[in-house]
């Protein structure tokens, strides 16, 4: 699976959902998106999975690696 990298922490919060869909709208079936946060996406996972045909909900992934540090993983079927 190919995979696209984003890191939000450097990316104001209101930029962010807009940045991470137009990154996902680009991506092929098959393919994933990989973000880097400094929280949690939760909200984001949520919105995702009521507002994209697309999005991998059972595929997708989120492991802590540091105090502020999160890395998702949201594929596209």
């Amino acid at each position: 699976m190919a995979k696209q990298q984003l890191n939000l922490r450097e990316i104001p919060p209101p930029q962010r959902h807009p940045k991470i869909f137009d990154a996902f709208e680009k991506l092929e079936s098959g393919e994933a998106l990989t973000l880097i946060n400094d929280h949690a996406p939760t909200p984001l996972y949520h919105q995702m999975a009521a507002e994209v045909e697309s999005f991998d909900a059972e595929g997708y992934t989120v492991d802590r690696v540091g105090p502020r540090e999160f890395i998702a993983t949201l594929p596209k079927k």
